[in-house]
């Protein structure tokens, strides 16, 4: 088995949690690869634009694809290597007290609560207004971010071992990561806190709402397994009886009939011969030989 078939196992029989790591890096490597021959080429490399979230409205019309493609694009190594860690770390975690499609779920509606935010602020806040136009979202920190929210609200007093530091307790990271974020909107990257702050908000609102035995992704995993019976090639289906069913007895009492016919057919034979027969016993010979 080469490499490529190898890959293509692994994601089919793989975990959902696999195949979004899976997708984020399949997408990074396509990316990137093509970059190089766009480089080599010395033209410039557009499909990053047509792929990441834009700031500006006027330019979303058009693009609407953009607000689910985001959260799947990376271009930096270090960008998309801290980011599938934390995925494969604190998802491992959610799926200790969740089932697959809610992480599927709560990543989707993460990314694009975070879209959202930070669709919001560009638009309504002034100090945003000279670089609208040239703002760009990418990156699936929003969807991770929502996860580890999720985690924190449900499981508080959860600890995980952080390198240098030690045993923390989920609720810490959470309260950090909340502050930095709050915090960093006054950086270069306000763009990029405003959308966790967005996948923050969502992570919380799902487990507020599952307390109260409401599951907010529901939604997402009905749409995609609609989007998934679409895509599925419909089975073949082999008919070998036709006509009303019978139960037991009624099934007995004709196959009695019918080899009692049979054997009065056989015993004409042997007195009479084959010449003796009618049309409709020859016929009925004819279709026990079959």
């Amino acid at each position: 088995m080469s490499i490529i078939d190898e890959i293509k196992e692994s994601f089919k029989k793989g975990s959902v949690l696999t195949r979004l790591i899976y997708i984020n890096l399949g997408v990074f490597l396509f990316i990137r690869i093509l970059n190089v021959f766009f480089f080599l080429l010395n033209q410039d490399f557009s499909l990053v634009n047509w792929l990441a979230l834009p700031a500006d409205i006027n330019q979303l019309t058009y693009k609407p694809w953009t607000l689910i493609t985001y959260m799947f694009l990376h271009f930096d190594f270090l960008h998309i290597l801290f980011n599938i860690l934390w995925l494969y770390w604190l998802g491992k975690i959610f799926l200790i007290y969740f089932n697959s499609k809610q992480l599927v779920g709560i990543y989707l509606l993460g990314g694009l609560a975070g879209g959202v935010f930070f669709l919001a602020a560009y638009n309504l806040f002034p100090a945003f207004t000279e670089v609208i136009v040239f703002s760009r979202l990418l990156g699936a920190s929003a969807s991770v971010i929502a996860i580890v929210i999720a985690v924190a609200m449900w499981a508080p007093n959860h600890t995980i071992n952080l390198l240098f530091i030690g045993p923390i307790r989920m609720k810490y990271i959470a309260l950090f990561s909340l502050v930095i974020y709050v915090i960093g909107i006054a950086s270069s990257n306000a763009g990029g806190n405003l959308a966790h702050l967005g996948g923050a908000f969502m992570g919380m609102l799902f487990v507020l709402q599952y307390r109260k035995n409401k599951d907010l992704t529901k939604g997402v995993s009905s749409i995609l397994a609609q989007g998934e019976k679409l895509f599925k090639p419909k089975q073949k289906i082999k008919v070998t009886y036709k006509g009303t069913p019978v139960d037991d007895v009624e099934y007995n009492r004709q196959r009695n009939l019918k080899q009692e016919e049979i054997n009065r057919v056989l015993e004409k034979i042997s007195k009479s011969g084959y010449d003796s027969l009618t049309k409709e016993e020859k016929e009925l010979l004819f279709k026990m030989g079959k």
